[in-house]
């Protein structure tokens, strides 16, 4: 029994549950939701010549606004939910793929994200594979093959974190899934052990023994604001106190495991990208606007003198020790003010959370968010309209027209 055909086994034998297929179709209205919301984005035309998996999986990503998988740092939807679409597939296919990246996100391990990997490409290529494969008819056989077909494309660096190379090489998984399951159901072969061994290479640790239910262990994570998931809580916290800040700030030290951090990288943000992957930003945007939203994340708002100069005051004071998790223990903020005062803040769980999950009233307002128009289009979304939808927003134009 080899990793591959443990998991194409398991997503044929699987039976969705109610709670699992509300999952499902709350994931296509979120990712649907987050892509129109970067209608405008630059990336928009720069992704407008790859295939419509990678195309809606990139737009879908750029605003870092999609949900995620906290137990294995992934962001499952932004992955599966197009590559079920690009195959024509609905909710069942959705889940078959959700759930093989949610168990092969927990074979990877946290060493495999904190070893620098983009576990939502690592994971997320065979997963793409397993999804698009289901919505194509592909037996467990077929599956395993592609699975093992997608393995090249199974990489993905952190170092493109606050670039567009971020959401391209999502989109780039989500597309290599799609490749694969069409290739496996065209007759080309593969060793589906292939698999496994990369697993090993990667640092991960082979199993074939899955829990049936649910399809996603752990639920999924709903961001309420646009930015890395590593920012949720911190901005949280500080919403919760912002309006006992008053005068001068001087300091602000954040408490936290180091592991809770690991992906923010740009500590001097210079542009919105960068930004949203920025502790010291988090704290800025908290502080000085009304609500973190796309205008917190845009190159001129990261650049305003006032929030560089909070952004040069934020000191970190990371725990010690290794985290599988990006909400293990929980975050401290000392909030420094010129009179001598201070201000003491700290959180468990953001909302939006697994534990806490958002509210109606929290959905709703993120689709808002997304453009005055998104609501409307979400209301009553059917997995085939949510193709069109993409199609008719993010239209397919090959370098020829563009250069032309």
């Amino acid at each position: 029994m080899t990793v591959a055909r443990a998991l194409a086994q398991w997503s044929h034998a699987y039976r969705a549950t109610p709670e699992d297929l509300a999952l499902a179709e709350r994931a296509l209205a979120d990712t649907v939701a987050v892509a129109l919301a970067a209608r405008a984005h630059p990336l928009r035309g720069l992704a407008a010549p790859l295939p419509d998996a990678a195309r809606w999986a990139a737009m879908a990503h750029v605003l870092d606004f999609d949900d995620l998988h906290t137990d294995t740092t992934t962001h499952i939807s932004v992955v599966t939910v197009p590559a079920v679409l690009a195959a024509g597939g609905d909710a069942r296919a959705h889940l078959a793929g959700a759930g093989v990246m949610a168990r092969l996100g927990a074979m990877l391990g946290w060493g495999h994200y904190a070893a620098g990997w983009h576990a939502t490409c690592t994971a997320g290529a065979p997963a793409a594979a397993v999804a698009a494969g289901f919505a194509l008819g592909l037996d467990v056989t077929g599956l395993a093959t592609a699975m093992a077909l997608a393995v090249p494309a199974a990489g993905g660096g952190q170092e493109a974190f606050g670039t567009h190379g971020k959401a391209l090489q999502v989109g780039f998984a989500a597309e290599a899934g799609v490749r694969a399951a069409r290739l496996a159901r065209a007759g080309a072969t593969a060793d589906p052990g292939v698999l496994e061994a990369w697993l090993e290479r990667v640092g991960g640790k082979p199993a074939t023994d899955f829990p049936m239910a649910p399809a996603v262990p752990g639920g999924l994570a709903v961001k309420l604001f646009p930015c890395c998931y590593a920012m949720q809580r911190p901005i949280a916290a500080l919403r919760e106190v912002r309006d006992q800040v008053r005068g001068e700030i001087t300091a602000v030290t954040v408490t936290t495991p180091a592991g809770t951090v690991h992906p923010l990288i740009h500590d001097r943000p210079a542009t919105g990208l960068e930004g949203k992957f920025s502790l010291p930003y988090a704290v800025a945007a908290a502080l000085l606007d009304d609500y973190p939203g796309f205008d917190s994340f845009t190159d001129d708002a990261v650049r305003r003198p006032a929030a560089q100069t909070l952004v040069d005051r934020v000191h970190a004071d990371l725990l010690p020790g290794e985290t599988g998790s990006l909400l293990d223990g929980r975050v401290s903020l000392r909030i420094a003010l010129a009179d001598g005062s201070e201000v003491r803040t700290e959180l468990a769980l953001p909302p939006g959370a697994p534990g806490r999950p958002p509210s109606d009233v929290d959905l709703r307002a993120k689709a808002a968010a997304c453009g005055p128009d998104v609501p409307a289009l979400l209301d009553g979304l059917t997995w085939t309209g949510a193709a069109e939808l993409l199609r008719k927003h993010f239209p397919y134009i090959p370098y020829e027209r563009q250069e032309a």
